[in-house]
């Protein structure tokens, strides 16, 4: 049985972490000698990691996390060992990740080079464009359809930056809003406040199939760029990286990871029972042979 603790750390509280983490050999080397984990979650990343109708991290990303610490135990010999569950943002999982407060996170951060150069990435398991949500009606076929108008992104998300970028290269003249999180932004989107939300697809997908009318939503646009989503740890600690990957290969070559997968993509999911409908890409098909942890550029 696993014991599971939500917490939400004040800032002040994160030199107790960097400390342990500073002393140790790694992570599997923390976790044995403190008898915790720590987990990160998201809490509106639908399907991957978001909180259910009981504020409970559920979700396909968090399941897969929860699979990995049932091997961590047994790696670390630490069957008590206590499991805490950290809410994170994408604007701060990166530092506490570096700084010890949190030990892995299973959400939906895309794996490209210049994160690589902040954390490591395990195999990708998942890939994603991005796309536009938009009020059901609103003619959006590519970003030039945007010009002019004001578009929603969440900050610190990669989709910001690609619309940042393209925003400035092809002089489009977008009002480009940078919100929290991601319910934030479909909200903006909802009110008024933006034409279109830009985000990873099949997260437009889960808001807009747990929105009060899902009907009144669309998510529109050919993908501007595929990318790969990948569970993310500390950099330079390759016993805990050969762990994380030894359980996701596992889990794909055994068949159970297309089980999850049919789970949260294909099948009714809390707390209103929705079903995204999304079957696996080409991309991570051909990925549960290949076992890539291949970065986007």
């Amino acid at each position: 049985m696993r014991t599971i603790a939500l917490k939400t750390l004040p800032l002040l509280a994160l030199a107790a972490p960097l400390l342990a983490w500073a002393q140790s050999g790694g992570t599997l080397d923390k976790v044995k000698s403190s008898g915790q984990i720590t987990l990160a979650y998201r809490e509106s990343s639908i399907p991957f990691s978001y909180l259910d109708d009981k504020a409970q991290p559920v979700g396909f990303a968090h399941e897969i996390c929860l699979r990995i610490v049932d091997d961590v135990k047994k790696a670390t010999g630490r069957a008590d060992l206590k499991v805490n569950l950290q809410s994170v943002t994408s604007a701060n999982r990166i530092p506490l990740l570096q700084n010890g407060t949190i030990d892995i996170e299973c959400g939906s951060t895309t794996n490209n080079s210049d994160r690589g150069k902040q954390v490591q990435f395990a195999i990708n398991y998942f890939y994603t464009g991005t796309r536009f949500l938009v009020k059901t009606g609103v003619q959006v076929k590519s970003i030039d359809d945007l010009k002019g108008k004001t578009v929603v992104s969440t900050t610190g998300t990669t989709n910001y930056k690609i619309l940042r970028n393209l925003n400035e290269e092809k002089k489009l003249g977008l009002d480009l809003l940078a919100a929290k999180d991601h319910a934030e932004s479909a909200l903006m989107v909802e009110s008024g406040r933006a034409v279109a939300f830009g985000m990873d697809d099949i997260l437009l997908y889960g808001l807009r199939a747990s929105s009060q009318n899902p009907a009144s939503l669309s998510v529109v646009g050919e993908p501007i760029q595929v990318e790969p989503y990948a569970i993310m740890m500390r950099l330079d600690d390759p016993a805990f990286k050969k762990l994380v990957d030894g359980t996701l290969a596992n889990l794909m070559k055994s068949g159970e990871f297309t089980k999850l997968y049919t789970k949260w993509f294909m099948s009714p999911i809390p707390p209103k029972g929705i079903n995204l409908n999304a079957p696996m890409s080409k991309e991570l098909v051909d990925n549960l042979k290949a076992l890539s942890d291949k970065p986007a550029t």
